[in-house]
């Protein structure tokens, strides 16, 4: 009878213990192990995989969770595949990946996988298969790239600047909503100052992200031919920007993260980068993954969540913005901005989010052939 009873109470034990795992309840920090994939590059891109790295590092450092991240040995599905399934074999159970790459490998992995938590940066719905249902184990989350465009185009030209150039890495739709946002804030600030017949656009794309001798040759005749600053918008495509700009005294804009401190560090030059247009990739890992330790990954579920602006008075809590810590310009004030950002929020400033033309403008815009 003793024996019986023992057994009774632990059965109900066991049950008690599983139900406390229902319903989205938070199972604790020791229950979850947070892994980060990279697209291809490496954690020290001055971009995407470093900004993720870092910010799902530190969380799990808070937290007291184990973390780890994974490098794909080539650029392939195949090979993000692997590292994926690396995490999930040595425990990890939370995966954190940056771009639109990732969509064919959440595809391949995600249904197999339904205790997996994955969260996506930067993959929209239209980077996956036609009719693809994202699954309930994934979240993805994307930018509104051309409000943070517009504004750097717009500061800039505030600035002084009249001849720009935009370097593309791959013509995906998140660098085309730069580009062209960019065009759009260049041209409204031109239109603003009485100067629109003064200011160029020189536009490309460099076919790949990341820098080469030959895009670098292109960047280099622009500067040569009176291009005074370029956006670089593609991972690691800058450095060919930035090598060009530094012969002729020129400038960059930075992309994705607040690259000023960076650039100054890999090429010696102080005030290189003027501003970057910035999203708010740290605070959508932080914020997603305390989410998931406190029980609420029901509001995240199998969702596609569009990023931009939720604040007209500060700009900081923005996931669409420019630094205005580290910016070197002058003439285009911090006041400037915020009144900038709440014409933008209150719907006073309008920016198209259209990719399938490029903006009809008073500027002059050139658009040359991809590089690669």
């Amino acid at each position: 009878m003793k024996k019986f009873l023992a057994l009774v109470l632990a059965l109900t034990m066991m049950v008690s213990l599983c139900a406390c795992n229902k319903g989205g309840e938070s199972k604790g920090s020791d229950s979850y192990r947070i892994a980060m994939i990279t697209d291809s590059g490496d954690i020290t891109d001055m971009s995407f995989n470093q900004t993720t790295y870092e910010a799902s590092k530190a969380f799990a450092e808070a937290h007291n969770a184990d973390f780890a991240y994974y490098k794909p040995t080539e650029d392939s599905n195949e090979a993000r595949v692997a590292s994926f399934n690396n995490a999930v074999a040595d425990g990890y159970n939370v995966i954190v990946v940056p771009g639109f790459l990732f969509a064919s490998m959440i595809e391949t992995v995600a249904t197999d996988n339904p205790n997996v938590t994955i969260i996506a940066l930067d993959v929209s719905a239209g980077d996956f298969s036609a009719g693809y249902q994202i699954p309930a184990n994934v979240v993805c989350f994307t930018y509104q790239e051309e409000l943070a465009g517009y504004m750097a185009g717009y500061a800039v030209v505030k600035e002084g600047y009249k001849k720009l150039g935009f370097l593309g890495g791959m013509a995906v739709p998140a660098v085309i909503r730069y580009g062209f946002g960019f065009v759009q804030g260049a041209n409204d600030a031109a239109k603003e100052l009485g100067i629109a017949s003064e200011v160029e656009v020189n536009y490309v794309y460099g076919g790949q992200f990341f820098g080469d001798s030959d895009i670098t040759s292109v960047m280099d005749t622009w500067y040569q031919g009176g291009t005074e600053i370029v956006f670089a918008c593609g991972g690691g495509i800058f450095s060919s920007a930035c090598e060009a700009a530094i012969k002729v005294d020129g400038k960059v804009v930075g992309v994705d993260v607040d690259q000023a401190g960076t650039i100054e560090s890999q090429y010696g030059v102080k005030g290189l980068c003027v501003t970057s247009a910035m999203k708010g990739l740290a605070a959508t890992v932080t914020s997603t993954l305390q989410g998931v330790f406190d029980g609420k990954w029901a509001d995240y579920s199998g969702k596609v969540t569009n990023l931009g602006l939720v604040s007209g008075d500060d700009a900081s809590l923005n996931y669409v913005q420019l630094p205005t810590d580290t910016w070197t310009m002058t003439n285009f004030t911090v006041d400037d901005y915020k009144a900038l950002v709440k014409a933008m929020y209150s719907g006073e400033v309008s920016v198209s989010n259209a990719i399938d033309a490029v903006p009809a403008t008073d500027i002059t815009v050139t658009m040359f052939d991809n590089i690669h």
